[in-house]
């Protein structure tokens, strides 16, 4: 009851006393300019403005720039309704959401509001920041201890850790949203919060129900913001997912944070500089994409000591499958490795179409142990052999007994591809990983580093 009462209390002493209004001087485009309100604004603030297609059409804008002596607002949905000397409010509150752990099992929209028919989300009293900054550096946690992903081919060859901040690049139609559900339903987080920006409305209910299922929404939130969607509210998408792992981790839960696709929140907000007046640079980017690029990616990762962590795969559509292109080239210089997914492997037949080769953990070789390290070199340089050799292989132009390294590669390869192949509905843990991997390559099973360290000392 305390509890409901200081919440109450709360939202009385944010109504404003007094309310400031302007008006609306032109629409340009998605843009609104407004006058009369410039003292009162600053970029980020929020605005009302009523409409004229009934007493309560009132359309929610956010402020984007300034303009000589006018706001730039962009709104949230439609500007239908909206015209010349319509009346702009200024809104008092901060950009935020209020999660709590009944969230869990529950979808949401940008703002934080259910959209899942099961009746309203019970706020958690204390706000998140939308636009929230990163823990100080210095009072990070190390990203230490793996997670159990539950895919094979990243457990073993791109482990991952606790905090760690991983990119999967991919190229539309490959496979990437099939991975990241299995990510949800098998892997050991604590808590999955999971943001689909710019996704096509029909794929919403899919997921949820095949591809996430009753057993992953318990423990998940997702947050939605389909491609019809104005450009604010995708953008927005990005940041409420992102607070929302953030609360979850001040928790003290392991969190995995799922998002698909940083290139659609990059291409929000270039759509929002470019309204704006910004200037285009590569490929129509504009300056600010790449500002805000960081300031999002870096809000994930290892808390603050005596929290949880926030363990990010981030997915990243790249445009005609070109890896260095603006965006994949920018998010993957901040954040800790990157699953490539390739098309010729996906046109094999083989899924996840993870190419190994070309994907890095930034956490190898540190916590592995060294028996660990070993299997996987060992199966890694066999696969490159093969795949120097593969053009040759499929020609007949190479004959067996010429080199027995690649003898021993192809001899390999059918169990390695076997291996790498996973399907939608299994899962595969750390431990059954490495001890598949070393039965297919003769070896023995390895020691995990805890282990490793622990018979060293005795």
């Amino acid at each position: 009851m305390a509890t409901l009462q200081q919440h109450l209390l709360n939202e009385l002493s944010a109504v404003p006393t007094h309310r400031i209004s302007g008006r609306v001087v032109a629409v340009r485009g998605l843009m609104i300019e407004a006058a009369g309100l410039e003292a009162a604004l600053s970029v980020g603030s929020r605005c009302m403005v009523q409409g004229t297609l009934g007493p309560n059409h009132q359309v929610l804008c956010e402020v984007v720039g300034f303009r000589s002596d006018v706001a730039l607002l962009m709104p949230f949905e439609s500007l239908e309704g909206i015209g010349l000397g319509a009346k702009v409010t200024v809104m008092a509150h901060a950009s935020a959401v209020e999660p709590s752990d009944a969230w869990l099992g529950r979808v949401v929209d940008a703002m934080g509001d259910p959209i899942d028919d099961k009746g309203p989300l019970p706020k958690g009293g204390i706000p998140y920041l939308l636009r929230n900054a990163p823990p100080p550096a210095a009072k990070r946690q190390r990203v230490a201890g793996k997670l159990d992903l539950g895919v094979r081919a990243l457990n073993t060859f791109l482990t991952c850790c606790n905090g760690q901040r991983m990119g999967i690049f991919a190229g539309s139609g490959v496979g990437k949203s099939i991975m990241m559900s299995m990510l949800a339903r098998y892997s050991k987080a604590d808590v999955n919060v999971i943001g689909l920006i710019g996704e096509r409305g029909r794929e919403v209910q899919e997921f949820i129900e095949d591809d996430l299922g009753e057993e992953g929404l318990k423990r998940s939130v997702v947050v939605v913001s389909t491609s019809s969607e104005s450009a604010l509210m995708r953008r927005q998408a990005a940041y409420a997912t992102t607070a929302i792992a953030e609360y979850f981790r001040d928790q003290k839960y392991q969190v995995l944070m799922l998002m698909d696709s940083v290139t659609r929140f990059a291409m929000a907000q270039r759509e929002i500089g470019l309204s704006a007046g910004e200037p285009p640079t590569t490929k129509g980017y504009t300056p600010t994409v790449f500002a805000e690029l960081p300031k999002l990616l870096e809000r994930a990762g290892p808390g603050l000591v005596g929290s949880g962590n926030i363990t990010a795969l981030l997915s990243v559509l790249v445009e005609g499958d070109d890896t260095n292109e603006p965006i994949a080239d920018a998010v993957r210089g901040i954040i800790d490795g990157h699953i490539v997914m390739d098309r010729d492997i996906a046109s094999r037949g083989r899924y996840p179409a993870i190419n190994i080769l070309k994907s890095v953990s930034r956490m190898l070789p540190d916590c592995n142990s060294s028996d660990e390290n070993d299997l996987v070199l060992t199966a890694r340089r066999f696969m490159a052999t093969y795949e120097n050799m593969a053009e040759l292989i499929r020609l007949g132009a190479y004959r067996r007994g010429t080199d027995p390294e690649v003898d021993r590669a192809m001899h390999f390869h059918p169990q390695l591809e076997a291996f790498l192949s996973q399907r939608e509905h299994e899962s595969t843990s750390l431990a059954e990983g490495y001890e598949t991997l070393a039965k297919i390559l003769g070896m023995e099973a390895p020691k995990p580093k805890e282990a490793a360290t622990a018979t060293a000392d005795a």
